[in-house]
């Protein structure tokens, strides 16, 4: 229970940007800034390879469409992440509390993870790309300043993460018109794009004229 909050808090964290989660909970233990976190986080290889990733989810996550299709990718990946993360912290080897821990932060990782892509979503309707850019940076910096702050004092962020959870699904119900506009338009250009495409390929495959019936 006592590591509950700290749970709570890296799953809605891992449900943004599961990287940033894995990297600065290494880098934390690493440095000795807290014994909360468990060794295998701490690993060079974890690092470099969470780091890497940080990075390319920097770059998608700030261009229009591609984004959603990241995060699209991501369903799985984020709340799975969530769940280890979670679990790791726990660390009674198997034991359950700590399938109870994975369990909490998967699922709190799989809703923040649908805040994220849905407000995403609502945001790609717009045609100019300085939205996706300013909700990535804050994404980014609201991550990082709550997970340091669960290192100092988990309730707290817990239950600062959990307004934000509570509010982003508030949002997410209202934003549902526009979400479903754009995939409604999203489907619609692959159908057109399909039609276009069927279309070159009948002229090409077409026989020319046969010029004896012009005389």
């Amino acid at each position: 229970m006592s590591v509950l909050p700290l749970v709570f808090t890296s799953g809605w964290a891992s449900g943004i940007n599961a990287y940033a989660v894995v990297l600065l909970f290494g880098i934390f233990g690493a440095t000795g800034l807290t014994d909360e976190v468990p060794e295998s986080l701490q690993r060079t290889d974890v690092l470099v390879v969470a780091g890497v990733l940080f990075l390319c989810e920097a770059v998608a996550d700030k261009i229009p469409y591609v984004d959603s299709a990241w995060d699209s990718v991501h369903t799985v990946i984020r709340p799975i992440a969530g769940a280890v993360v979670a679990a790791l912290l726990a660390g009674q080897d198997g034991s359950l509390p700590q399938l109870a821990a994975g369990a909490v932060g998967g699922t709190t990782a799989l809703l923040s993870h649908f805040v994220k892509a849905g407000t995403r979503m609502a945001v790609n309707t717009t045609p100019e790309p300085f939205s996706n850019v300013a909700l990535s940076l804050a994404e980014d910096l609201g991550v990082a300043a709550i997970v340091t702050f669960a290192i100092f004092n988990p309730v707290a962020a817990s239950i600062i993460a959990a307004v934000l959870l509570t509010l982003g699904l508030a949002i997410l119900f209202f934003l549902a018109q526009k979400i479903r506009r754009f995939l409604r338009r999203r489907s619609q250009r692959r159908e057109e794009k399909q039609l276009a495409y069927a279309g070159r390929r009948a002229a090409r495959t077409q026989p020319p004229p046969d010029e004896s019936d012009h005389f």
